[in-house]
């Protein structure tokens, strides 16, 4: 099952993406989240379906989402995974112990 999504952007979480179904809009997502959210900002529009890959999201997860509650809400990565990709220079002590 191919479906078309839209993909919104939060403006006040960095990496933090909602997704829809393109003819749906954002009319099936709740409207507690979007205080929380913000103002969703349109990123792009893109065809998923079970055999796509997705970087950080379940391509299983995501579909089932979207059919059963109209979105799905991509948070962003741990602070622990940010920390695992910061260069090994960084992660060394500078002061003496």
């Amino acid at each position: 099952m191919k479906r078309i999504c839209s993909i919104y952007k939060s403006p006040r979480k960095n990496e933090m993406y909602l997704y829809v179904l393109k003819a749906d809009g954002l009319e099936r997502v709740p409207d507690g989240l979007l205080p929380f959210f913000g103002t969703p900002i349109h990123a792009f529009d893109l065809v998923l379906s079970p055999e796509r890959k997705l970087a950080r999201e379940d391509i299983a997860k995501v579909l089932e989402n979207l059919e059963n509650q109209g979105y799905h809400l991509q948070m962003p990565p741990a602070e622990d995974e940010y920390i695992e990709h910061l260069p090994e220079e960084l992660l060394r002590r500078n002061d003496p112990v």
